[in-house]
């Protein structure tokens, strides 16, 4: 089974590097030249020592004088050859370099790519910090040989020509120069083969090491306020243990392999001292002869060792491969349709669900899936503000994710302008609908740039105009340096109601005709939550759109021109907040403990405000 397996890898991983020969061959030609070039200079190099010796050293000191001019002939002659091996050792190590991070480039924005192909159903199966792993260190391992590849190529070529040319010197050295080459590249691959599984297994670790640091550092808040510290940093100390072993268990066989790698040619030229001289005696070879082929043994030793290094990183080059194929193989991607939505691109659109039915996906094979939404239909008709109201897990921020495609119902249609939303093109679908999450998310960038997000025809005049809809142009007007104020990663230089409506103002920008607020005003004082929703409404320098809102506050629903009350992922009621309150029981619980908790809040804020001042 090992053996199997040890050759399954070898064979993958040769079929790795014929991937990347074919899609870089011009870049691999070149560096492949380089190091050809500069493996016949190596042997020409030995056979012009060996002449050196041979036919001006050896002459000169039995003639007690020197040749100066052949001493600076034979000078000449090896400086020339250096340059062109500078000239070929640059050529090898530009276009292997350039190969390299030009596939790794490339392969880190194809996974980038999928990435965001891929539904949210996908990421939810997968932890964030594999799939870092996946973009960085797996694509690098994958193509962590081809560093070394153009340099074990020329040496295959150049160790063909050396025992051409120790057979044309003699057959006997020749012969063994056969023992140790073979010698040599059997080792290599002994050493490839017990490495396949400490490489794989180190790969796999290092990507579970990246998953638990980042969701210990995404979740400091919840780590600090818990008291869970001392756990979490034992959590991961137990698999960066197990990481240093694995990699502890890589260095050790590597340790073991590189003396046997780096004594074998050693010994080869020992061999060939040894019978050389035999040879000299017999007569069968020259004094020239012998320096030359004992030089060329003494000079193989390095370049030989570039195939023992693309043998010894083919495992860790399949098992990042793998990893990286996991993810560009992976299915489930949304294509958009051709259709694109008829009618006056500034009018308030119609969202309609009809008899939707949902289940997010099990988190692992073979598990059960989770039934969320069941025979879901409403309708939030154009320029009109719906309420989606429902108890905690009811499937309300589910309903705002199929609204704008996040995700695909298992049954059942959303239309948007009476078009499915599944035929939509991309640019028509983000062109008219506009989502503001239940989390706001703000990137590490300034304030124009997290709301114009590199948009066309959104300048200054639009970014203050949404900035003020979401009654968010007072504070940024306060900051440092205006709409250039760097607002640090997820937004930590503002509070949570800041960054609620500076995540407004980005989908107001683009002047969506439908507008989905998931929940999204939450953390804004109710008397400013209550000037955004109205000035929603009333349109004026902002757009006219169709808004369904998920909210709990009375204040909220009451500017609403209908509720839909959701349970268990069904719509139990519909009409307006007055209607619901008097004749569905579930529906006044819920409103009036919401109500309750919030009035409860406010009393502790006065207190604690009261108790600041005395």
């Amino acid at each position: 089974m090992t053996t199997r397996t040890s050759r399954d890898v070898l064979g993958r991983g040769l079929r790795v590097l014929g991937r990347a020969i074919r899609e870089q061959p011009r870049i691999f030609a070149v560096a492949v030249t380089g190091s050809v070039l500069f493996g016949l200079l190596v042997i020409a190099g030995a056979y012009v020592v060996g002449g050196v010796v041979g036919e001006v050293v050896v002459p000169s000191i039995a003639a007690g004088r020197i040749e100066w001019g052949a001493l600076a002939f034979a000078a000449a002659l090896l400086l020339g050859i250096s340059l062109l091996r500078v000239v070929a050792i640059f050529g090898r190590r530009l276009g292997a370099g350039y190969m390299q991070f030009r596939l790794q480039a490339a392969y880190r924005r194809r996974v980038t790519r999928r990435y965001l192909d891929l539904p949210l159903s996908w990421h939810h199966r997968h932890a964030t910090g594999t799939l870092l792993s996946n973009a960085n260190s797996d694509v690098e391992a994958a193509w962590y040989p081809i560093a070394p590849l153009p340099f074990a190529v020329g040496t295959v070529v150049m160790l063909v020509a050396a025992i051409v040319s120790l057979f044309v010197t003699d057959w006997v050295l020749a012969l063994v120069g056969l023992a140790i080459f073979p010698a040599l590249f059997m080792l290599n691959v002994v050493y490839s083969r017990r490495m396949a599984p400490r490489q794989a297994r180190a790969q796999r670790i290092r990507a579970e090491v990246s998953a638990i640091a980042h969701e210990s550092f995404d979740g400091a808040l919840v780590v600090k306020t818990m008291g869970r510290e001392a756990q979490e940093t034992a959590r991961f100390a137990a698999r960066a243990g197990e990481l240093r072993d694995a990699l502890i268990a890589v260095g050790r066989l590597r340790g073991v392999f590189d003396p046997m790698l780096e004594t074998l040619p050693s010994l080869g030229t020992l061999a060939v001292l040894v019978v050389g001289a035999v040879r000299l005696q017999q007569g069968a070879i020259t004094v020239t002869e012998l320096v030359s082929v004992a030089f060329l043994f003494t000079v193989l030793a390095f370049p030989v060792r570039a195939i023992g290094w693309v043998l010894a990183e083919l495992p860790r080059s399949v098992a990042g491969w793998d990893r990286v194929q996991q993810v560009l193989r992976a299915t489930g991607e949304m294509p958009y349709g051709d259709a694109t939505l008829p009618g006056d691109r500034t009018t308030p659109a119609t969202l309609e669900f009809d008899d939707v039915w949902f289940g997010y996906e099990p988190a692992e094979e073979h598990s059960p899936g989770t039934e969320v939404l069941g025979e879901v239909s409403f309708t939030v008709p154009a320029g009109r503000t719906v309420a989606l109201v429902g108890p905690t897990g009811s499937g309300k921020s589910t309903i705002a994710a199929l609204a704008l495609r996040l995700v695909d119902p298992r049954a059942g249609t959303v239309r948007v302008d009476g078009v499915d939303v599944r035929q939509l093109t991309l640019d028509s679908l983000t062109g008219t609908a506009a989502l503001v999450a239940q989390v706001p998310f703000v990137f590490d960038d300034t304030v124009r740039a997290n709301i114009t997000l590199d948009r066309p025809g959104i300048d200054d005049t639009a970014v203050w105009a949404a900035l003020r809809l979401a009654e968010a142009d007072g504070f940024v007007a306060a900051l440092p340096d205006g709409l250039d104020t760097m607002v640090g990663e997820r937004g930590t230089s503002l509070s949570g109601g800041q960054r609620q409506r500076l995540t407004l103002a980005r989908a107001l920008a683009g002047r969506p005709r439908l507008l989905v607020l998931d929940d999204a005003t939450s953390a804004v004082d109710p008397r400013v939550e209550a000037a955004i929703l109205a000035a929603l409404r009333g349109g004026g320098d902002g757009p006219a759109a169709t808004i369904l809102v998920v909210a709990y506050r009375r204040a909220t629903i009451a500017l609403a021109d209908e509720v839909v009350y959701v349970e268990q992922g069904r719509v139990v009621a519909r009409g307006p907040h007055d209607t619901l309150l008097a004749t569905v029981p579930g529906y006044a619980d819920l409103v009036t403990a919401y109500e309750q908790a919030e009035a409860e809040r406010e009393r502790e804020r006065i207190h604690t405000d009261e108790e600041a001042i005395r």
